[in-house]
């Protein structure tokens, strides 16, 4: 007789959780709202004037007039394929940073976050950090069960923000894509829910006011907090 073969472990009782459909979610330094035209291209075109950078890992822009941005908009929040973001930044009192779920797959229990682009102004920011913890926070607790992040795999302070986020690499998909004429080799990190609960703590630490000093800076950095997580998940993150 043949032995059985081996077999993934039992999901008991599993639900496709819904899609993302439009929650404000708030924090201490940030709110996000679902993104509109109307209400947020000219602002946000603002604040990432003079910062052509930050497209160039993206496969769309730099947009050189407010109607190009505002018409980019208006046609990707029409995409039912992703859910954007705006990022409002409370301590500085302006929208700065958008960003998205993407690959919404609930019957897999499988969401990413993606087209994250920050303004200058919003990067390395705890405000930064916080949007990134909401929408985390938003995926595990409406029932995901994978929470993905990809980027370009040359394209390093991307692939470190992740690691520093919880995030455990995954591998590299050589030319998965062509953007702008230029190959992209993708690199692969994901969070999983077993490690959610641990990761919550740890954005909890350090994001509490106690963790930061009178000049701002922080006292415990999160990417210590947040390694003991992933090499608890995986020890080949170590």
């Amino acid at each position: 007789m043949k032995e059985p073969r081996p077999l993934g472990f039992a999901v008991p009782n599993w639900q496709a959780p819904p899609r993302p459909s439009g929650d404000i979610l708030d924090g201490r330094y940030v709110r996000l709202e679902p993104l509109n035209a109307e209400a947020h291209a000219a602002l946000l075109f603002r604040a990432y004037q003079d910062a052509d950078w930050v497209w160039d890992y993206m496969p769309y822009g730099p947009f050189h007039s407010a109607a190009q941005y505002h018409r980019w908009v208006r046609e990707t929040v029409a995409n039912p394929d992703h859910f954007f973001y705006v990022i409002f930044d409370k301590t500085k009192g302006r929208f700065a940073g958008v960003a998205s779920f993407l690959r919404i797959a609930p019957e897999a229990g499988s969401i990413e976050v993606g087209n994250i682009n920050f303004a200058p102004v919003l990067q390395g920011t705890p405000a930064a950090t916080e949007a990134m913890f909401l929408m985390m926070q938003w995926a595990f607790e409406a029932g995901y069960r994978r929470y993905e992040w990809k980027c370009d795999a040359l394209n390093a302070p991307s692939r470190r923000a992740a690691q520093r986020l919880g995030f455990s690499y995954e591998g590299v998909f050589r030319q998965a894509l062509v953007y702008k004429g230029r190959n992209r080799d993708t690199a692969w990190f994901a969070v999983i829910d077993k490690d959610w609960p641990a990761l919550r703590s740890a954005f909890d630490v350090w994001l509490s006011p106690g963790n930061f000093d009178d000049a701002g800076q922080q006292r415990e950095r999160l990417s210590d907090m947040t390694q003991l997580v992933r090499v608890a998940s995986d020890p080949k993150q170590g």
